[in-house]
């Protein structure tokens, strides 16, 4: 590299920047601890599980049906097809549709802008396909992009921008990794990374639709996109946090450091990610679980109210408005307390049939939904908003006579949260894969996952997925 170039690369690099920089270079798999490595191989089954879930899905298919007419025969496969397009492409596709049925991973902390982590795996997924990683190296590169993630998470309290933007961050790092970028292309790639793509959460509020589950996609075709500029010699915009124009003063809207990374005595953040085990958001979670506790009603004819009570975020985000109280679509009616806990209280559980049409504008769950009222309890907010993080909610259904049915959630306490959490992944795969891939194929896929860190590569994992 020339003088000139080396003083235009020095240009480039601000504080934050150059820490992301020489902690994503230096990372590799043997400073990961061993329950870092089962988190995210526990991650990456259950994600690639949910994709298969997803795969059917409309706003998948229209997803698909762009990459079909970008084919490239050296690029990335289309999960759950025989199709290869560029990998930028296709972790666009698999990111949408792994992200569809609202069964990924997430996470809370207070003050932190939270988020879906797991949006990342398939688009990392497709570099190490590129790449031929080895397991080793595609674990180690899904720990670092949810470092990454994480870390920004915390500092992000900002909710005018929405969280696929750490997504992408994550997914150019780890990428970059993946791909075997020097110092100076992993700084410009994390530049290209940030700058251009300051996602609004506008893709959230109100009404939702196709794309909520598309702006992760786009956040991991946009983080890929920037590791293969870098790759090819592309610089970055200079400062992209710390200048007078840049991402802390503009979007961040505050100055910080990231002083602390997994590693050594420091926990890696996968660890502090939950798993979902029902069809819907993060905040509303608690009252289907709690919902559950005294559903289905045997006559709903005979409710004549329903009590829910939960933290002040989840009524804020899924208990209140226009359209938590008439869910048009699937994307609206998974994140709203009111129609979640009328179709548990109707069927007994979320199913795949609650958000098709018939579900989502059935009488029965309408009328349920009329008769809901959702409140704050303050004690359930002190829990929401202390570490560690308790969800709780309590759902009680007044019925005529004076009969009252009284369900109660406690993430602390709950089996989804705790317990045998690998068998419960398994049976989440098999539930949402059997019926595509079925029984004897699953088990060895599983079998396979498993051992991650002894795959050779990883690009014989996308066949395993094929859905004829």
């Amino acid at each position: 590299m020339s003088e000139k170039d080396e003083k235009n690369v020095q240009k480039a690099v601000d504080g934050i920047q150059q820490r992301l920089t020489e902690y994503a270079h230096a990372f590799n798999y043997e400073m990961i601890s061993a329950d870092a490595v089962h988190a995210a191989k526990v991650r990456i089954i259950d994600t690639l599980g949910v994709l298969v879930g997803g795969f059917f899905c409309d706003g998948s298919f229209k997803s698909r049906n762009v990459a079909a007419d970008m084919p490239h025969e050296d690029g990335a496969t289309v999960m759950g097809t025989r199709m290869k397009t560029a990998p930028d492409m296709a972790a666009f596709v698999n990111a949408t549709t792994a992200r569809y049925i609202e069964m990924t991973d997430t996470y809370h902390w207070p003050d932190a802008a939270g988020g879906h982590p797991s949006d990342m795996i398939t688009s990392i997924l497709a570099v190490a396909e590129i790449t031929h990683a080895s397991g080793r190296d595609y674990i180690a590169a899904v720990v670092l992009g949810y470092e990454v993630y994480l870390r920004i998470s915390n500092e992000f309290p900002n909710l005018d921008f929405d969280h696929t933007m750490f997504c992408c961050l994550g997914t150019a790092i780890a990428s970059a990794r993946l791909l075997g970028l020097t110092k100076d292309q992993l700084s410009h790639c994390i530049s290209m990374a940030v700058v251009p793509n300051c996602m609004l959460r506008q893709a959230r509020t109100g009404h939702q639709t196709m794309w909520r589950a598309a702006a992760s996609g786009q956040a991991g075709r946009a983080g890929v996109f920037a590791a293969l500029l870098a790759q090819a010699g592309m610089e970055g915009p200079h400062l992209p946090f710390e200048g007078k124009a840049g991402w802390c003063d503009h979007v961040a809207r505050r100055r910080f450091t990231l002083d602390t990374f997994g590693g050594g005595d420091t926990p890696f953040k996968i660890l502090d990610t939950r798993l979902k085990f029902r069809a819907s958001s993060g905040h509303t979670m608690a009252p289907v679980l709690a919902a559950e506790q005294i559903a289905p009603v045997a006559d709903i004819a005979k409710v004549e109210r329903i009590l829910v009570e939960v933290n002040q975020k989840a009524m804020d985000i899924s208990g209140v408005g226009e359209q938590n109280f008439n869910p048009t679509s699937r994307e609206s009616a998974d994140h709203s307390v009111p129609f979640l806990v009328a179709a548990t209280l109707k069927d007994g559980k979320v199913a795949a049939r609650s958000f098709n049409d018939s579900g989502l504008a059935h009488p029965g769950v309408r009328a349920l939904m009329k008769k809901t009222e959702v409140a704050v309890d303050d004690e359930f907010t002190r829990a929401h908003e202390s570490m560690p993080v308790v969800n709780c909610s309590r759902v009680t259904v007044f019925l005529s006579g004076g009969e009252r049915l009284v369900g109660e959630s406690n993430s602390a306490k709950s089996k989804s949260a705790k317990g045998d959490v690998d068998a419960q992944v398994v049976a989440k795969f098999r539930e949402l894969a059997e019926d595509y891939l079925g029984s004897r194929r699953v088990s060895a896929i599983l079998e396979r996952l498993w051992k991650l860190e002894d795959m050779h590569d990883v690009a014989t994992i996308p066949p395993d997925f094929v859905l004829d």
